[in-house]
């Protein structure tokens, strides 16, 4: 299934906000975890993906930090910050309301995301 773009805009902060509030990640884990979360539906890629972590750092919603693992190359490691978990308040609270208004438009569709 083809998902538009700007779904995929809409949902990319709220996402990644999420997957970081389970743990600091890098972008190559960040993307694996969305394409597992999505079933494969959400392949990001890192032109996109990037965008976003600088503007999440430049809005105060992660900091950076450079590591080099025992087993491998230096990678760049995201943590959600205080802020950044206030932001995803908001974006929960946003997609609730938007939830229930598509559920109540489309009964008995695919919309019941919450039982999927």
């Amino acid at each position: 299934m083809h998902i538009d773009k700007d779904l995929v805009a809409a949902s990319a902060t709220p996402l990644v906000l999420a997957i970081l509030t389970e743990g600091e990640s890098y972008g190559y884990a960040i993307l694996k975890r969305v394409r597992a979360l999505s079933g494969g539906e959400l392949e990001w890629t890192d032109g996109m993906l990037y965008p976003l972590l600088h503007r999440l750092q430049r809005l105060g919603y992660v900091t950076t930090e450079w590591r080099t693992p025992p087993e491998g190359r230096r990678r760049k490691y995201y943590a959600i910050t205080d802020e950044g978990r206030a932001a995803l308040t908001g974006h929960q609270q946003q997609w609730a309301a938007v939830t229930r208004a598509l559920r109540d438009v489309w009964p008995g569709s695919v919309m019941a995301l919450g039982e999927a």
